[in-house]
């Protein structure tokens, strides 16, 4: 597929932070400079408020994806179509209901999280 690779993060401390519908991991400051490489329609960059909205700091593990369309553990993880780049196994919260709108206008899929 060859797309552009997403921002790895840059410090890997209490500011990381998981994009709630594609799993990219980047710090805040990442997001708000850059937005999401994947989501871009949530305009992170644009709305800095938005980035908490659509955005968690609870996530559990990181997986590193050189080339998401061969991955086997990327295409079971849903993410084989997505842009290069570091990635949480699982978030726990779910999108807004708003957010999830957006996604339903922009006509991209949103799976939420398994209950717990």
């Amino acid at each position: 597929m060859g797309s552009a690779p997403a921002q790895i993060p840059t410090s890997f401390g209490h500011e990381l932070r998981a994009c709630l519908r594609c799993r990219l991991v980047k710090t805040y400051d990442q997001f708000r400079d850059a937005g999401c490489e994947n989501c871009p329609f949530f305009k992170m960059e644009e709305d800095h408020e938005r980035i908490v909205e659509v955005t968690t700091p609870n996530f559990n593990g990181i997986i590193s994806v050189m080339d998401p369309s061969r991955s086997w553990a990327a295409r079971w993880l849903r993410i084989g179509k997505f842009a290069p780049g570091c990635y949480t196994l699982a978030v726990s919260e779910p999108l807004t209901e708003e957010m999830q709108h957006v996604c339903q206008e922009e006509r991209v899929q949103y799976v939420p999280p398994k209950r717990m």
